[in-house]
């Protein structure tokens, strides 16, 4: 079966950010793949340090555990990363984590290129327009297939469960995930 990794950038545990990737989580499942929701709740993920030793040993130095997060991306076939936006920008450790994930990717046998996914901007009005683009560099330089939905993945909320309250954010990330399953479904079908 199929299976989809969605990463929490969020600090909060349990917060909007992680209460909307629960969300996409049921629409994959309900869709027919496996998913998981991974939460940077509690790490503290370092940025990289450009020692290169990834080439050779197909994981990274820094023992923080993204080894453990980029084992589980590796194995999937989605990748959906959900960010809160608190000043404008996605939070710096959940870019970390991706740009190294994808300096791994490209540095040894590009695992990410063909995974299916997409990035959500979670805040409560600025910003996430920006931020959104911005981690759509991540997915189009890893030769990772985005699909569309009925708009841009952006929810807008505050405190904790008023994303949720999004009715027009929530229905597009809930569209987006089901293209995402679905679009993973019909290229395995292709094989």
């Amino acid at each position: 079966m199929a299976k989809v990794v969605l990463l929490s950038g969020s600090p909060r545990k349990n917060g909007n950010t992680e209460q909307v990737l629960g969300e996409c989580k049921k629409v994959i499942e309900e869709t027919g793949a496996e998913a998981e929701l991974i939460t940077l709740s509690g790490k503290k993920i370092d940025a990289c340090i450009a020692c290169r030793k990834c080439k050779e040993l197909k994981r990274c130095v820094l023992d923080d555990g993204l080894n453990d997060i980029l084992e589980k991306v590796r194995e999937a076939e989605g990748f959906i990363i959900g960010a809160p936006v608190y000043f404008g920008t996605p939070r710096g450790d959940l870019m970390n984590a991706i740009q190294r994930i994808g300096m791994i990717s490209f540095g040894t046998d590009r695992f990410l290129s063909w995974k299916v996914g997409g990035p959500i901007a979670i805040g409560r009005r600025g910003g996430l327009t920006s931020s959104y683009q911005e981690m759509l560099m991540f997915y189009f330089i890893n030769e990772m297939i985005v699909p569309g939905s009925n708009y841009w993945n952006l929810v807008f909320g505050k405190e904790a469960g008023q994303a949720l309250e999004d009715e027009e954010g929530m229905k597009t990330v809930r569209k987006f995930s089901e293209n995402v399953t679905k679009l993973i479904q019909k290229i395995g079908e292709d094989k």
